[in-house]
């Protein structure tokens, strides 16, 4: 077998070049290769310094993917990078496109540092839980500062290659076009000097107030997460131990964290977000529907925001209202959304003009005839959107993918109005639609394989996570949902109040919780409109004109900054209808609402399974991280149930409290537990 590494000599400079598509990933092969280059160049009384480069688009990207949760085989990255700094000779790491992870602690573990003005460096290794293993949180805060080192490791962002050299993490940018000319002319410059500058031997300066402001910045981002304090602890560390004691201590951290159930469901989301994109009956190389227009029907909230994930990837797009004044007003709330991002230095005024400039407002749904796909983003009525459907079937060109945005409804019933079933599927954006980046794609009954591929390949060039979901109430999110939102009204009759149901749910690591949820998208979402017709708590505020944040009263009362805090007049409606209800009241505890409003949503999740709804259960994980913001750290329902509640505990947990328990889960509790 070929050895990803090979050398080239340039008079007394060592060339060592990685060349394994597609980001020369540091797999076994890889550090095998840099090894034994490393010791040649070290080894050859001819070679006075040595350059490490890669081919193709990237220095070393990462580690290999492939290795995860198998034995490593030496040399492990740690003494990789240990033998790279311990050499004799200078070594220079010449970077283009990315350094992340192992590679930028290779890059850390030579001696000088050469890149491209478009390179980047990162150790993104937080964002699956850990931290950089290879002496990563030892040395850069020696040669970059604490300030820069903490950035990096705790946020797990990359840095641009001139901040990188701001802070001395980058010695020389060079000429893209020059890269290994400008880093073999360095090697030679710097081949005599001594000592040799080597990260292990620096010390790194304490920055308490550093510290304290990135904690403090970053509190309501890291709240939850292990890894961010793990990486602080360990450049803290830095500044307080010899090297060595450092080192010993960054591998403490990380195998707590590597075996730690925090980890487990950051890489799990991390390969179940890859395994999504696949779908299971379709061939990866399934001829795609060209789409160079969109049309989009309906310029509100929904409609705009789905508007701009299009216009910002380079599609131009048709918007339809039925209203002039609508139409205006949606196009505006899009320029104003643009000019936002603008502002905050996101984009360009050239290219909020060139997106602006890509969408075609317009009144009529024929304007639609030159669309190859054309998604409805209006009411959620069937009769309203059948109606829309017949249209499109006469108005749109053959071939052209029909899309509906529903949240609920059933797509079969939508494309039984068209004379082409096949063309039509389901778009379920989450809101806000240019933010929020989960896109359930419902697979009717007749879709064809092609539409489906097209708009899952669409959706990853709108920076969209898709997730395919089959026919049913609600899909697979909202259908989770809804016990959610029963329970949470029957623990209400019963002694809760929204405060603790809330409460409880934040504590879990949700965003919000069910009441401050219904307050945030509106109380009046779905009301029937009749004041005097009151059914329910909801229709009870409702009727009030306690519709949430925007009349600032719903399950609480928000002050002019939407402030929440709790409300005398709700506290009185509920006690009304407990007394009517009859429901036994009893002291709530915070367990009893978990098992009551999490567990029956990974019982809905087990039925979707069974039903064939959902192609997989890390599918439903990737749902709930990306569309309702279920905690990152726990994996999604799915696999929280598994690896942190245990499946014999949640099924005892539903049939205490009355569930008709899925098959599936049942016999799940009967195997040997795989609790982490």
């Amino acid at each position: 077998m070929t050895s990803p590494i090979r050398t080239e000599r340039h008079d007394d400079v060592l060339v060592i070049i990685s060349d394994s598509p597609p980001v020369n990933a540091l797999g076994a092969a890889v550090r095998q290769g840099l090894e034994a280059a490393v010791r040649q160049g070290v080894a050859d009384a001819s070679v006075s310094a040595m350059v490490i480069r890669c081919e193709g688009k990237t220095f070393f990207a990462g580690a290999d993917i492939t290795e995860f949760g198998k034995p490593m085989q030496e040399p492990a990255l740690p003494t990789l990078v240990d033998q790279i700094e311990a050499s004799d000779k200078p070594v220079v790491a010449a970077i283009h496109g990315t350094a992340l992870g192992g590679g930028c602690e290779v890059a850390l573990g030579c001696h000088y540092r050469l890149a491209v003005p478009s390179a980047v460096l990162g150790t993104p290794e937080v964002k699956l839980g850990l931290l950089p293993g290879a002496g990563g949180t030892q040395r850069l805060p020696r040669i970059a500062g604490v300030a820069l080192a903490l950035e990096m490791c705790a946020t797990g962002n990359p840095v641009p290659a001139k901040k990188a050299e701001a802070a001395g993490l980058i010695d020389r940018i060079v000429g893209e076009g020059s890269l290994e000319a400008d880093a073999i002319a360095f090697a030679r410059e710097v081949a005599g000097k001594r000592p040799l500058p080597r990260a292990s031997e620096r010390e790194a300066k304490a920055d308490p107030e550093a510290v304290a402001a990135f904690r403090k910045a970053n509190a309501r981002k890291f709240r939850g997460f292990d890894a961010p304090e793990a990486n602080i602890a360990c450049v803290v560390k830095a500044t307080e131990t010899p090297f060595a004691e450092g080192v010993q201590f960054e591998r403490q951290q990380f195998m707590k964290l590597m075996t730690g159930v925090q980890s487990a469901a950051q890489r799990h989301l991390f390969f179940a977000e890859r395994q999504a994109a696949k779908i299971d009956d379709v061939p990866a190389d399934t001829q795609l529907r060209p789409i160079k227009r969109v049309g989009v029907i309906g310029a509100g909230t929904m409609g705009g925001g789905i508007s701009m994930n299009f216009l910002s990837a380079g599609i131009p797009v048709t918007i339809v209202e039925m209203q002039q004044e609508a139409l205006d007003r949606g196009v505006g709330v899009v320029r104003k959304n643009y000019e936002a991002t603008a502002a905050k230095g996101r984009m360009k005024p050239e290219q909020v003009e060139a997106a602006m400039g890509a969408l075609t407002p317009t009144l009529g749904l024929e304007s639609l005839a030159d669309c190859d796909l054309v998604i409805e983003a209006v009411y959620e009525e069937m009769g309203v959107k059948k109606e829309i459907f017949t249209t499109l079937d006469r108005v749109c060109k053959p071939g052209a993918i029909l899309a509906s945005n529903t949240s609920y409804l059933d797509i079969d019933e939508i494309a039984s109005v068209t004379g082409r079933p096949q063309d039509v599927v389901g778009m379920h954006f989450f809101s806000p639609a240019n933010v929020m980046k989960l896109l359930e794609v419902v697979r009717g009954a007749k879709t064809a394989p092609d539409v489906l591929a097209t708009v899952m390949a669409l959706a990853k060039k709108i920076k969209k996570v898709a997730v395919v979901a089959g026919v049913t109430y609600g899909f697979i999110g909202n259908r989770m949902l809804m016990p959610r939102q029963v329970e949470a009204n029957k623990l209400l009759m019963e002694g809760a109040t929204p405060e603790q149901i809330d409460r409880v749910h934040v504590a879990f690591g949700m965003p919000m919780g069910p009441f401050q949820m219904s307050d945030l998208a509106g109380v009046d979402i779905g009301w029937h409109r009749d004041p005097t017709r009151i059914e329910n708590i909801r229709d009870a505020l409702a009727a009030e004109g306690r519709w949430g944040q925007k009349k600032q009263a719903g399950f609480y009362d928000y002050d002019e900054k939407r402030n929440p805090s709790p409300s005398p007049r709700v506290a009185e409606i509920i006690e009304e209808f407990r007394a009517k209800s009859g429901a036994e009241q009893h002291e709530v505890t915070d367990e009893e609402i978990v098992e009551r409003t999490l567990y029956p949503m990974v019982n809905e999740g087990a039925l979707i399974l069974e039903e064939g709804k959902a192609q997989r259960a890390s599918d439903v994980d990737v749902v709930w991280i990306y569309g309702y913001g279920w905690p990152v750290y726990r994996g999604g329902p799915m696999f929280w149930a598994e690896h942190e509640v245990g499946w014999d505990k949640l099924v005892a947990g539903l049939e205490k409290h009355g569930f008709a328990v899925a098959r599936s889960l049942k016999d799940k509790a009967k195997q040997p537990e795989a609790v982490a």
